[in-house]
């Protein structure tokens, strides 16, 4: 598949059927997940795969949304500070590095006829506190991932020349 089409294919999902994920094509996607680029290679990221019914609840109370629990499966993606790479003037590349990491998962995901949605506003806080976190592991991002029930959504996206300069 061309990377366009792959790019386009990719949406955020909201309705999963709840069949489990395959187990070959999670260790696939989790592999893409791998060869992510990371500033200085510094790879500061953990993920933790959560498919127990008793952990899926933990994450429900971190984000209380009906179409969440439809989910058979969630993935935390984690900044660890302590690992990230810090720029000379201070800029901290944790989040950028588990951003890029997180697209690589939901690309994958797509290619092998997986669903997933990015979840950014959820208590990270509490987040932390239900699945007993070390101090220097941050949350970033919540991806429920399983095969979708919806279907693909035109995509609203600006004009080519509304976001890039010198083409």
């Amino acid at each position: 598949m061309k990377f366009l089409d792959l790019a386009s294919r990719r949406y955020s999902c909201r309705s999963y059927d709840g069949r489990p994920v395959d187990a070959d094509a999670l260790r696939y996607v989790m592999e893409c997940v791998r060869m992510a680029p990371s500033a200085v290679n510094k790879q500061p990221w953990r993920f933790r795969i959560v498919s127990v019914e008793k952990e899926l609840a933990k994450l429900a109370e971190c984000y209380n949304r009906e179409w969440f629990r439809t989910a058979p499966m969630c993935i935390v993606a984690s900044v660890l500070h302590d690992e990230e790479w810090v720029r000379a003037d201070g800029k901290r590349h944790g989040d950028i590095d588990v951003a890029i990491a997180v697209e690589h998962l939901c690309l994958a995901a797509t290619e092998v006829g997986l669903a997933t949605c990015w979840v950014c506003n959820f208590d990270v806080a509490r987040c932390k506190q239900l699945f007993d976190l070390p101090v220097d592991e941050e949350p970033a991002v919540l991806i429920p991932i399983g095969y979708a029930t919806d279907e693909v959504r035109p995509k609203q996206r600006k004009a080519l020349n509304e976001m890039c300069e010198g083409l």
